[in-house]
């Protein structure tokens, strides 16, 4: 943690002060942006405080009186209820708006953390909560520049084992000794991510005719489905290098067995690389041009496409998640639909772009992913042109 970043990003924003709460850990954010330890004991509140201007201050119990002691800033101790409330009054007595792990309507729950009780408390005080929304994605969500090699670390080898993995469903299927099912392809993704030294969370999904169209299946060793000729198939995969803080890599293509596609099949699969590619131009645009972008901004440019096009209603997701460490990071997600996501995209950002049409005999998703730069934007590995031939 860099207390003097913090405090430059608070004046820019036009906040007081940035307040991280906890209580058994249920803001995760701020163990991360604060560096505190994950996994530490934590059974009475703690409040630490980060102004625009000055020094730090703490707010902890007396039985746990060391639990902020890794960080900068005086201290105050509390046993009772009124202690602590007045110990509240006092360290945020010079500050009036202040920024929390707060979301208005809860419109963008990633960040939202703060209990209605302790709001309650804080808006008694005279308070102006704030979402701190913006400054999570300015410290958890910018990459540094070992993170984006290391992207395209896992870029590079993830595009190989999935040209492979296409290849390898068409040898197996040709070959005809015995039959090959989704589950048989994981494993075999499995154990090729695993020789590139890579690391992953579940996953990766292969998918067969209609369980295509379900954007969140899950082959099982008992259930899976098996690839036939003439199949429609696809495969999300994702996994990043096996080193502290290294970015993922998540892609998703899709493909037929043995044929040409249907003309179904392909108005579907250009709707939806079309409705990709103007996401893509919106945000490369609005970076070349240096003018700020919401996420919220780049799904309705996708999804208009898919609108247009007659099949609204069978994209069912947001069109990007944000990508950092950790698959689904505390950055900026492309989504005007589950949430309305008014957090800007931020240089030095990696992201999904990902919009799907799903019927019921078969799904397409085309996802790649973006990593931003001051005034520049750009898709990162092989881009998805038309229906793989398997």
């Amino acid at each position: 943690m860099q207390i003097d970043q913090i405090q430059e990003a608070l004046r820019e924003q036009g906040a007081d002060a940035w307040l991280f709460y906890d209580h058994h850990h249920r803001d995760p954010i701020a163990y991360t942006i604060l560096g505190l330890p994950e996994h530490s004991h934590v059974t009475r509140r703690w409040y630490y405080l980060i102004p625009a201007q000055g020094e730090a201050k703490k707010l902890v119990h007396r039985i746990e009186t060391a639990r902020l002691d890794t960080l900068p800033g005086a201290k105050t101790e509390y046993s009772s209820w009124q202690e602590l409330e007045a110990g509240l009054q006092a360290m945020l007595a010079p500050h009036q708006t202040i920024a929390m792990q707060y979301s208005p309507r809860n419109a963008i729950m990633y960040v939202s953390m703060l209990d209605a009780g302790t709001m309650e408390v804080l808006r008694e005080l005279g308070k102006t909560i704030v979402s701190s929304a913006n400054l999570v994605s300015r410290f958890e969500a910018v990459l540094t520049e070992e993170q984006i090699v290391s992207h395209y670390a896992a870029q590079k080898a993830i595009d190989a084992i999935l040209e492979d993995g296409f290849r390898e469903i068409g040898r197996r299927v040709r070959a005809g000794q015995s039959k090959v099912t989704e589950y048989d392809m994981v494993k075999w993704f499995n154990e090729a991510m695993q020789r590139e030294g890579l690391v992953w969370e579940n996953g990766p999904n292969v998918s067969v005719n209609e369980n295509a169209a379900d954007s969140h299946y899950e082959p099982k060793a008992d259930s899976s489905r098996e690839i036939r000729r003439g199949d429609f198939v696809l495969i999300d995969i994702w996994a990043k290098q096996n080193h502290p803080g290294a970015c993922y890599y998540d892609i998703t293509w899709t493909g037929v067995v043995d044929r040409e596609p249907t003309e179904k099949e392909q108005k579907v699969f250009e709707t939806v690389r079309d409705a990709r590619d103007a996401a893509v131009r919106t945000v490369s645009e609005a970076f070349a041009q240096q003018r700020p972008i919401a996420g919220w901004q780049a799904d309705d440019a996708s999804r208009k496409v898919i609108v247009d096009a007659g099949f609204g209603k069978y994209f069912t997701h947001r069109t990007g998640h944000n990508i950092s460490s950790t698959l689904h990071g505390n950055g900026a997600n492309l989504d005007n639909l589950e949430t309305h996501d008014e957090r800007l995209i931020l240089p030095n950002t990696c992201f999904s772009v990902e919009p799907g049409i799903y019927l019921d005999p078969f799904g397409v998703r085309s996802e790649l992913n973006m990593i931003t730069t001051p005034g520049k934007a750009v898709s990162t590995g092989r881009v998805q042109q038309e229906l793989v031939r398997i």
